[in-house]
């Protein structure tokens, strides 16, 4: 089941929500509790109830181990507990994700052919395998302890962070599910929960998804693309990511809010940054703060000088972008990530400043320009699309321009329909445009919901942009981080 779906918005949501504060305000918390357990798993269970098993066995083996570090002394056999249980997730994670990609690699090497297994990716393996992997190194070093089967499988399957984050840790998120106070029915939690859904269902319903026409297009076709419209293809996926995502997390913290529960923020204006490192500060806050606090630390860190510090932030980017998907694109996305990051360290380093406008022009472009890897399904799609891109396919400008510009024909400039890839999709450029406005002007959602005062006017705005959402919602399309 999905956020953007009827079957959530109508009937698992309001159903779930009625029950679970009809039982605490008979005060029969543990059924309450079981409730909203039984309900997330329901709601996992909608796209393939094949994976039920999987997710329980997860929490099971999880919930165990953590007990165990969670009772035993501190020493080097605590120590190889810890390595086995988060060996035993990324090998659970591994097969499911990466045994495809590792057999399609040897083969390529070896020759050897060996058969590709038919396997599906369960939906929010990554999520839930990093959520627990950090609970484990939580119960190794003493600072969560969970000795409640049911405690931890609600922490571990609240519907919504299940499917794509975010990456919640134990000590946040128990004492809410715990405090008698989060069980009472808050009506300005329930407000602002409802307005955060209005908001990511419009971004992704009628903003994401138009967006992904163009992208869709862009990468999809095998025909050269000229200047104008690869950039377009590039920036509507730049775009269409962003919203995506975005909506995604805004319908995650409204959905929780209306249980009182206050997930981590995930997503703050990514697009604003002025340098990469800012935009990691920025884009899918939880998963750069594991990727920091489970991998970049446990390295080293910055603690043995900075070669040693540019090879750590290389390794903990290169996994970053594995981590996303089984391929060569991605893993070339995050190492291009990592060398932005070891650049601007030593930029910084030798306080070098730029103006606010070039260092956001910089950034923005380079993040567009790396999101071409993460879209592309091969290498050969992402040439062909950085090639139009960077002029390698000649550069086409509308007829109109031909009188006012007619002196860079000799230049190789053409005049025409430049969007000829686009026909029957539409012109993108108004939606490009509005995109770009919006991420840089608009308050974003948290800023929103931080000053959110219920009133008819707000009551209004958010009745309209569900309106709007719901009589656009033709094709229900999944968000795009349920496939990493």
């Amino acid at each position: 089941m999905i956020f953007n779906s009827n079957e959530f918005l109508f009937f698992f949501l309001p159903v779930t929500l009625t029950v679970y504060f009809l039982l605490n305000r008979y005060r029969l918390t543990l059924a309450s509790k079981s409730w909203l357990v039984a309900a997330s798993l329901f709601f996992y269970s909608w796209w393939d109830v094949r994976y039920l098993p999987l997710i329980l066995a997860s929490i099971a083996f999880n919930y165990a181990l953590g007990t165990v570090l969670g009772k035993h002394p501190d020493g080097r056999r605590k120590g190889a507990i810890l390595l086995f249980g988060a060996a035993a997730n990324l090998a659970l994670l591994g097969y499911y994700k990466y045994f495809n990609f590792f057999i399609s690699n040897v083969n390529g090497l070896l020759d050897s052919g060996i058969p590709v297994q038919r396997i599906i990716l369960p939906l929010g393996i990554s999520f839930f395998t990093f959520t627990q992997i950090a609970y484990l190194v939580d119960s190794y070093k003493g600072t969560a302890r969970e000795y409640d089967l049911l405690n931890y499988g609600l922490f571990v399957t609240f519907f919504p962070h299940l499917l794509a984050g975010p990456i919640i840790h134990h000590k946040d998120m128990m004492p809410q599910f715990a405090s008698s106070r989060k069980k009472v029915l808050n009506y300005k939690n329930m407000a602002t929960g409802l307005l955060l859904l209005s908001i990511g269902l419009f971004k992704k319903v009628v903003i994401a998804d138009r967006l992904s026409m163009w992208a869709n297009t862009g990468f999809g076709g095998d025909a050269p693309l000229n200047m104008l419209s690869a950039w377009y293809t590039s920036l509507s996926y730049t775009f269409q990511i962003y919203f995506d995502f975005s909506g995604y997390t805004d319908m995650a913290l409204g959905a929780s809010l209306m249980f009182n529960i206050k997930l981590p923020i995930n997503f703050n204006s990514p697009y604003k940054a002025l340098n990469i490192q800012d935009f990691w500060r920025r884009w899918h806050i939880t998963l750069s703060r594991f990727l920091r606090d489970y991998i970049y630390i446990p390295l080293g860190g910055n603690k043995s000088g900075p070669n040693v510090t540019y090879v750590n932030l290389m390794v903990t980017f290169l996994l970053g972008g594995l981590w996303h998907g089984a391929g060569w694109t991605f893993i070339l996305w995050g190492g291009l990530h990592g060398t932005a990051i070891v650049v601007h360290r030593i930029w910084h380093g030798h306080n070098i400043r730029m103006p606010k406008p070039l260092a956001w022009l910089l950034t923005f472009n380079f993040v567009n320009i790396a999101w071409v890897f993460f879209r592309a399904k091969t290498m050969q799609d992402a040439h062909r699309v950085l090639a139009g891109m960077f002029g390698l396919n000649g550069l086409m400008l509308p007829a109109g321009f031909k009188k006012l510009m007619d002196a860079l024909s000799i230049k190789g400039v053409e005049y025409g329909n430049w969007r000829t890839i686009f026909d029957g999709t539409g012109d993108p450029s108004f939606f490009v445009a509005a995109a770009l406005v919006f991420c840089l002007l608009a308050r974003n959602s948290n800023e929103t919901a931080a000053r959110f005062t219920p009133d008819k006017k707000t009551l209004a705005f958010a009745l309209l942009l569900t309106f709007i959402a719901l009589t656009s919602m033709g094709k229900v399309y999944e968000f795009l981080y349920f496939n990493f």
